[in-house]
């Protein structure tokens, strides 16, 4: 290389193994992302994998960081993180810890990355474990959903936390200066819902948030809400549903549309897969709550994709988006919001 890592602006670590085509299109990413003479990729994985798919001119802004072994989804990660030290996504959370890296960013398994993030980085004040949360809907571009999957079974004071983590996204990726939090329920008024959105209404309406109430699902592409908070298990079937039914429509108009209109339909299709998909067109998503940067971007992303992943983890950076977390949370932490339930419970 001709120039050290403290040279380049960003320094991004890219877990070049992990995602349903890896390393090729990992690989095909961070070539993009270099053309970006700002960014240094440090490309985590197999080195003899990686250099066959390398042109034989690597880009200076590109190095290869040589690990064993890949974390996949089936397995569990904690057990994994211990049989397997040097796989991939471990060596990017740890180029983070070592100040090796500014951001690292998987197409691998979240909880893998969650796993390696939070042994490597740690959590925020007040936070338990990361969320994933950000915009999934087309339709409303601007409308953050937490928590989307990483984890199922959350307390009341959890989802408060989910709203706090939102709004810190908001504020740094959808330039909302005050956003407005829903809490997702089975309806508008307050009594409604079971015994975990009951008792996050009665704290989110206590907290210090620009807190709107209840919403529904009917409310989510109408802009109702900057912030929509959920428990994982609903957060991540909801982003599933709305994939599966986008790809269940193109299909069915696929069946009905012209074949003669040619590129009408072509952009047609391609409008509407992005509009039931964003995720994957946003390009990934970070974890919330992480002492440090880390994003995810879905399984099945390509080159483009995982090129945005990487521009969503250098506006993390440009815009400290820890440091904001961190000064959100001060603000909800300090008054101690748990629930009744909570309390009797422990």
């Amino acid at each position: 290389m001709s120039k050290s890592a403290t040279e380049y602006k960003y320094n991004i670590a890219l877990d070049a193994m992990g995602g349903d085509y890896a390393p090729a299109e990992t690989v095909s990413g961070a070539l993009e992302a270099c053309s970006n003479k700002d960014t240094h990729v440090l490309l985590v994985g197999d080195e003899d994998k990686l250099l066959r798919l390398l042109p034989a001119n690597i880009p200076t802004n590109l190095t290869i960081i040589p690990s064993h072994d890949v974390i996949y989804e089936t397995e569990h990660p904690i057990d994994a993180m211990k049989s397997k030290p040097n796989a991939s996504i471990l060596v990017s959370a740890n180029m983070v810890r070592q100040g090796l890296a500014d951001a690292y960013v998987s197409m691998g398994s979240t909880g893998a990355a969650m796993a390696a993030g939070v042994v490597s980085l740690g959590t925020l004040p007040g936070v338990e474990r990361p969320a994933l949360g950000g915009p999934f809907l087309g339709l409303s571009p601007n409308t953050v959903l937490v928590d989307l999957g990483t984890s199922v079974d959350n307390r009341p004071s959890q989802l408060v936390n989910y709203g706090v983590l939102g709004v810190a996204f908001s504020k740094i990726f959808c330039n909302i200066s005050n956003p407005r939090v829903g809490l997702l329920s089975v309806g508008s008024e307050d009594s409604k819902g079971n015994r975990q959105t009951r008792e996050a209404h009665s704290l989110l309406s206590k907290s210090n948030l620009n807190f709107i109430g209840n919403v529904e699902g009917i409310d989510i592409p109408k802009d109702k809400a900057d912030v929509i908070v959920c428990d994982g298990f609903v957060g991540n079937i909801l982003m599933k549903f709305t994939e599966g039914l986008g790809q269940a429509v193109i299909e069915y108009l696929g069946k009905y549309l012209d074949a003669s209109k040619g590129e009408a339909s072509d952009s047609l299709i391609q409008e509407l897969n992005k509009l039931t998909n964003f995720a994957e067109h946003f390009g990934g998503a970070p974890l919330l709550g992480l002492n440090g940067i880390c994003v995810v971007g879905h399984g099945r992303s390509r080159s483009r994709a995982i090129m945005l992943a990487i521009e969503m983890a250098k506006t993390a950076i440009e815009k400290q988006f820890v440091t904001v977390m961190t000064e959100e949370l001060s603000k909800v932490n300090g008054h101690n919001l748990v629930s009744d339930g909570e309390n009797n419970d422990g």
